[in-house]
């Protein structure tokens, strides 16, 4: 590393010392959601291979809970894994799967968080399923931030899945359709999606520049605040995220009023 490149870092570290210094923890978002994008982008702009991208937005992955768990975040969402991600080549699916495992498993084996799946199980292997279900029982004890990971998520998936679970709960219960129909509204739906009775997303920021959210948590995201970010996900500094949680905390949520 060369004198200019260790003068900005220090600048940098500098910077977000100031900005954090300013921050009311007060106004800090309780539910962040996290588009994790540019992996591959970031791994083309270094010359390095996809797989490499990917293990290298896996890593940032401890270190950013642990910014939240400074910062008094008590819920973070993570998408690790979209249902239109199996579209993509064998070559590149299969390592990212490895990857994913091998982050589930990291996060149960840290002690500090609990982890929670949110997704549509049944298009896992056997073995991501396993690794899922063990980390959720190896961390239902734990008084930590809540992490959900987004694994074969889609937000129109969790939305019909939503539905399919209320009608099967309503027919276990003997309840007619005619009686459903009248007594469906927002929060029967809502108890019925992948979080559960979780509270929805303050904070929904998206990384690598994209301005969109992708099918991210539709139902739950109707009053989230959104924050798009140049830098690729692997790029990600705590100044980005301090820089987030700023921009958030001058907004005035008014929830339609």
């Amino acid at each position: 590393m060369n004198l200019r490149d260790k003068l900005r870092g220090l600048l940098v570290r500098l910077y977000a010392r100031r900005v954090e210094g300013h921050l009311d923890h007060a106004q800090v978002p309780k539910h962040i959601g996290v588009i994790m994008d540019g992996n591959r982008r970031w791994a083309k702009a270094s010359g390095s291979s996809t797989v490499h991208g990917h293990r290298a937005g896996a890593e940032k992955i401890e270190e950013f809970l642990g910014w939240c768990t400074e910062t008094d975040v008590e819920v973070v969402t993570l998408w690790l894994l979209s249902t239109d991600n199996f579209d993509r080549p064998q070559e590149e699916l299969v390592p990212l799967l490895g990857i994913i495992e091998d982050v589930v498993r990291t996060l149960a084996a840290d002690g500090r968080w609990r982890v929670h799946h949110v997704g549509t199980m049944d298009l896992l292997p056997a073995q991501m399923q396993t690794a899922l279900k063990e980390a959720e029982e190896a961390t239902a004890h734990i008084d930590g931030i809540l992490v959900n990971v987004a694994i074969g998520y889609g937000g129109r998936q969790e939305i019909a899945d939503a539905v399919r679970s209320m009608l099967l709960d309503a027919q276990d219960k003997g309840v007619s359709m005619e009686d459903l129909a009248d007594s469906v509204d927002v929060d029967m739906i809502g108890r019925h999606l992948y979080t559960g009775a979780q509270p929805d997303p303050d904070l929904v920021i998206r990384t690598s520049g994209e301005q969109r959210l992708s099918g991210f948590m539709l139902w739950q995201t109707a009053h989230s605040e959104y924050y798009f970010c140049e830098v690729f996900w692997p790029a990600f500094r705590k100044v980005d995220f301090l820089r987030a949680l700023r921009d958030y905390a001058a907004r005035h949520r008014r929830y339609g009023g």
